[in-house]
């Protein structure tokens, strides 16, 4: 369908309301609409939130983005917010990642390792610094909002920061928020933990945020500030 000027995506599911979604990196614009919906209401329903639509669009515009890594001495890469040179030390039979003299990134691997090994090493490292987050994080938000996940995993997503599981209460945190500020890494994760209370970005979940983390909003722009990773958007 398109829109004015825009091109939508629309899916019809065994859903109850109709949601509309943008997605980085170039503000695809994608519709679930429940099964029978006419395209006059669907329209409709757009054309609504057009001037969001575009404010969500041009902020994927404005985003930095970083050219494909190559794992190679000298390139940029983020920890917690930060730059960080890398530093491609090749040797010994043991791969390690550490951070040196905070602003090197030295990255360890056996001789003649190639960039999908440096890649894996690099991609584990931050697995583990994330999972090393999540004990405190629930620690200090579960008396906060109420509710304990059952389970907090971690996988790569190219469409979201996170999703949740309300039935099995299961968070997924995106393994990218490990190079993100903390700040956004909490709001991720108190973003998700509120979707355990309620399901969609309705009244009262906002009010709910305002009430757990008042400056959420805050924390929600500087991670769209946030240079975002190369990936090939293939989807």
């Amino acid at each position: 369908m398109r829109v004015r000027d825009i091109n939508i995506d629309i899916v019809r599911k065994h859903i109850k309301n109709l949601h509309l979604a943008v997605y980085p990196p170039d503000g695809r614009v994608r519709v679930a609409a429940p099964l029978g919906t006419k395209e006059d209401v669907i329209r409709l329903a757009i054309i609504s939130k057009l001037t969001w639509i575009r404010q969500r669009q041009a902020s994927f515009a404005s985003q930095v983005r970083q050219s494909e890594r190559e794992y190679i001495t000298g390139e940029s890469h983020y920890v917690a917010g930060k730059r960080y040179l890398l530093d491609v030390v090749e040797g010994g039979r043991k791969s390690s990642v550490h951070i040196s003299n905070n602003r090197t990134l030295e990255l360890r691997v056996p001789v003649s390792s190639g960039l999908d090994k440096r890649r894996d090493v690099l991609q584990q490292w931050y697995r583990r610094r994330l999972y090393e987050q999540i004990p405190a994080l629930n620690e200090k938000w579960t008396p906060v909002v109420g509710v304990e996940p059952s389970q907090v995993r971690i996988r790569k997503m190219k469409t979201r920061w996170g999703s949740c599981s309300m039935p099995a209460r299961r968070i997924w945190l995106n393994l990218e928020l490990s190079k993100k500020p903390f700040e956004c890494l909490e709001y991720i994760f108190v973003h998700e933990m509120v979707h355990l209370l309620e399901r969609h970005h309705t009244p009262r979940f906002r009010a709910l945020m305002d009430e757990f983390m008042p400056q959420w909003q805050l924390r929600r722009d500087l991670l769209n500030q946030s240079p975002l990773a190369y990936e090939h958007w293939d989807y």
